[in-house]
């Protein structure tokens, strides 16, 4: 399930907050401080806050690696 909500990286290299939170099973609000702590790794472009799909995809390791799913 988790696997269709995160896109490839090149497809879309970044995600929207919301959709990176919901891809975690977290609030958006969890989601924001995670990203103030720099949990989830995020760049911020004016006001507006993305988050590198690649990021996204190494926390979830669904890129390689011995525990990929």
């Amino acid at each position: 399930m988790t696997i269709s909500l995160v896109p490839s990286a090149t497809s879309q290299p970044t995600m929207q907050v919301d959709d990176v939170a919901k891809a975690l099973g977290l609030s958006r609000g969890a989601a924001y401080n995670a990203i103030q702590t720099g949990e989830i790794p995020s760049i911020r472009i004016g006001r507006r806050i993305v988050v590198p799909t690649a990021a996204v995809r190494r926390m979830l390791q669904l890129d390689g690696g011995a525990d990929a799913a």
